[in-house]
């Protein structure tokens, strides 16, 4: 009788396995209960300004810091595989090598035949660009009459194959899966090629490496960014995504990643960029070992303070405000006096003794995370480390974070308003001018490190490009 029992108890326990087996249809677990096992997200992106590259700070980047981000929020670690190009990304998905495409994909109706995407989290114009001086393209008949070249298995090739059948059967050019957008816009710029396209993310971060570009017209409205899975019945992870996204804190750390990558984009036009690169190749090389001396010294990047030292002085080493500042790094007298600094127009002073300032201030910064606590401490720089904590203060009472640059750059102008700085210990200032200030050091940076790392000869020559692309004719 017990062993009966046993039996049917068994029994029991069997049936109740199989009936759930039914109900999930299957004994395996989840994607994302695999990942988290693992204790490992693999992700597939591309190596762009707007994706993931790495600097002297490691791996870096929008759509690397997002994913990163998540693996956080599942609680594992993140490794990422790089691919060579589009179709390259694709495959890695497809074939299981990686989890997610984290490369920022545009959702089209041909790929979403290929994978499933998470929610949007940008929305990009897809832009014509082309070299000022030669005819600014304002129709797709005109780029018929000109060499246009796209990246092959972008978005930018399915639409022009679309706006080819639909409305300009005469429109013809070329792809590349070779060439990145960084080399397409060089290849603009030299005269190689009369058009590209390029997405207004990637061209926003890169147009003031390039001021003689600009941008013809827009192919389409604005576009969704999202990220990309394999289809599958297992929607796991792709779930979690959509959760991921749609929480609070994902969105805030959105904002953040846009205040850091593309916040400052605005700060240089034309007229000023060209200026700079001019004053760069004219100038810098004078200055450059003080710089790069100052920032060993005080731990910083040389190019950080070269960028400061233009914001100053345009790198005039006696350079004089009305105000009585002097100086390429424009000291005050009471404040060289304080660093030691005895000829304000001696540029070896004004740099060591301006970036022994700087550093002070930083080192007041407590609690405060890079880059936030350099961009802090330049907006001190310029407006006075007093306001800066006013504007600090109203951050805070107004439900922001003290701490971050993204809140206190929006406090910073209150400082002119009666209504806030009444309130302050150290009341009325310019609040607009340092929020500027720190935006154009932050692009003349950007400018000083690009031009670092170019090569000093062109990497793509006429005959390199023509075994690099297959031309796409116009349709008959």
């Amino acid at each position: 009788m017990m062993r009966l029992g046993l039996f049917g108890l068994i029994a029991k326990v069997l049936i109740a396995t199989l009936c759930l087996l039914a109900l999930t249809g299957s004994i395996r677990p989840s994607q994302l209960d695999t990942i988290q096992a693992r204790g490992e997200l693999v992700v597939v992106t591309r190596n762009s300004p707007t994706t993931y590259y790495q600097d002297r700070s490691g791996d870096v980047g929008y759509e690397y810091e997002l994913a990163k981000s998540f693996a956080d929020h599942l609680g594992v670690r993140l490794r990422v595989v790089v691919a060579d190009n589009l179709q390259q990304v694709f495959t890695t998905l497809e074939t299981g090598q990686a989890a997610i495409a984290t490369a920022g994909l545009t959702i089209t109706a041909e790929r979403q035949r290929w994978v499933r995407f998470a929610e949007p989290y940008m929305y990009v114009t897809e832009q014509v660009i082309y070299r000022r001086g030669r005819g600014k393209p304002t129709s797709l008949e005109q780029l018929a009459d000109g060499k246009l070249v796209v990246s092959a298995d972008s978005s930018h090739a399915q639409r022009l194959r679309q706006l080819q059948r639909e409305q300009t059967p005469s429109l013809s050019w070329h792809e590349t899966d070779e060439l990145g957008v960084t080399d397409l816009l060089h290849l603009v710029e030299s005269g190689q090629v009369d058009y590209t396209v390029v997405d207004s993310n990637e061209f926003d971060l890169l147009q003031a490496y390039f001021p003689n570009l600009a941008v013809g017209f827009e192919l389409i409205s604005p576009q969704p960014i999202a990220w990309a899975f394999p289809h599958s019945r297992d929607d796991s992870l792709h779930k979690a995504a959509n959760r991921f996204f749609t929480q609070h804190s994902t969105q805030i750390r959105l904002a953040r990643l846009a205040e850091r990558y593309y916040g400052h984009l605005e700060s240089l036009d034309y007229v000023g960029a060209i200026h700079f690169l001019n004053q760069a190749d004219k100038k810098l090389a004078k200055f450059k070992p003080h710089f790069q001396q100052a920032a060993e010294k005080h731990e910083f990047d040389w190019r950080l303070l070269a960028a400061v030292g233009y914001q100053e002085s345009h790198w005039r080493a006696n350079a004089r405000s009305y105000t009585g500042v002097r100086g390429l790094m424009m000291l005050t007298r009471p404040t060289a006096k304080e660093l030691g600094v005895k000829n304000r127009l001696d540029p070896v002073q004004s740099i060591d003794g301006g970036s022994r300032y700087l550093a002070q201030l930083r080192k007041r910064l407590k609690g405060v995370n890079e880059p936030d606590r350099t961009w802090m401490a330049l907006a001190a720089y310029n407006v006075g480390y007093g306001h800066l904590n006013d504007a600090r203060k109203i951050a805070r009472e107004m439900g922001g974070n003290p701490n971050s640059w993204m809140d206190v750059k929006d406090a910073l102008p209150l400082l002119t308003q009666k209504r806030y700085y009444r309130h302050t210990r150290h009341g009325y200032a310019r609040g607009h001018e340092p929020v500027e200030y720190v935006q154009n050091i932050r692009r003349y940076y950007d400018v000083l490190v690009w031009n670092e790392q170019q090569p000093q000869t062109a990497t793509t020559d006429e005959q390199m490009l023509t075994s690099l692309i297959t031309e796409v004719p116009p349709l008959l």
